[in-house]
């Protein structure tokens, strides 16, 4: 799932092409929308909030879109040929004079009045890159379940929004934490939270994710993506497995040296033992 870096900078360009722009062309290719004709409608703002964007107009309405797994907004000149996917896959059409904003395999899209965003967005926690950024608020929510797995925990929109399984992972390593050490065990929660953000923030007008600062391939991350690949930092082996109630998204990546923890919430984290390789990888 795309992290709240790449939301951000999907919306920052959307702003850019859409801004104060008056459609076209507003088709919303689902269901519950097949009926909205959005042509004719003014753009006031593109902005995210976590890993949701939000596109407001100036009637008084917002549409809501999620990427999910595979979703993707592309923008193309007027006359240029769409190359996001296949056509059945096109959820979203809004289009100017200038632009041709294309969404492809879009989820949970929804039309609210912008004064009633909150029944959408509300329930998530402060945005990592967000105006509303409290780190107070985020430890607060945090240490509300202090039993809970620290990689578990970070992971969940509900206490800080916009970080997802790259920035869980590296942020940990790099702050030396165990992704199965409960939440009351982190020495500095603070400074981990903050470490995840800095990331982020360092990323977020690019499309590359780098966390050692080498935007190279293969060189780009600390941990992420590496099974079975020497540390960079212990030449330890690097050792993946599964966490948090959906196994098949939760995959986790670490140094059993690096991120040693003597008291983590499940044991098996230690030395990799079975049941602690997933099912099915995905990075």
């Amino acid at each position: 799932m795309p992290e709240g870096d790449t939301v951000w900078l999907a919306a920052k360009r959307m702003d850019t092409a859409l801004h104060g722009a008056t459609l076209t062309r507003g088709e919303l290719r689902v269901p519950q929308l097949a009926a909205v004709d959005l042509t004719g409608a003014t753009v006031t703002e593109v902005v995210p909030r976590g890993k949701h964007m939000l596109l407001r107009f100036a009637d008084g309405r917002t549409l809501r879109t999620h990427y999910r797994m595979d979703g993707s907004w592309h923008l193309y000149r007027p006359g240029a040929r769409w190359r996001g996917g296949p056509a059945f896959s096109i959820r979203a059409v809004l289009a100017t004079p200038e632009w041709e904003c294309v969404g492809y395999r879009l989820h949970d899209m929804a039309m609210v009045p912008t004064s009633q965003e909150d029944t959408l967005v509300g329930h998530l926690g402060p945005d990592v890159l967000g105006p509303d950024w409290d780190l107070d608020e985020v430890l607060r929510r945090l240490l509300a379940q202090p039993d809970e797995q620290i990689g578990v925990a970070i992971l969940d929109q509900r206490n800080l929004a916009g970080i997802g399984n790259l920035y869980k992972v590296e942020s940990l390593f790099l702050s030396g934490v165990n992704p199965w050490a409960r939440v009351a065990d982190v020495p500095d929660l603070p400074g981990l939270v903050e470490r995840g953000r800095t990331l982020m923030l360092a990323n977020r007008d690019r499309p590359e994710q780098s966390t050692t600062g080498d935007t190279r391939r293969g060189q780009d991350h600390w941990v992420a993506g590496r099974k079975g690949r020497p540390c960079r930092r212990c030449r330890t082996t690097i050792l993946l497995g599964d966490q948090g109630p959906d196994l098949q998204e939760r995959v986790t990546w670490w140094c059993p040296r690096c991120q040693a923890d003597p008291r983590p919430v499940d044991p098996r984290a230690r030395t990799g033992q079975p049941g602690t390789e997933p099912r099915r990888a995905r990075y």
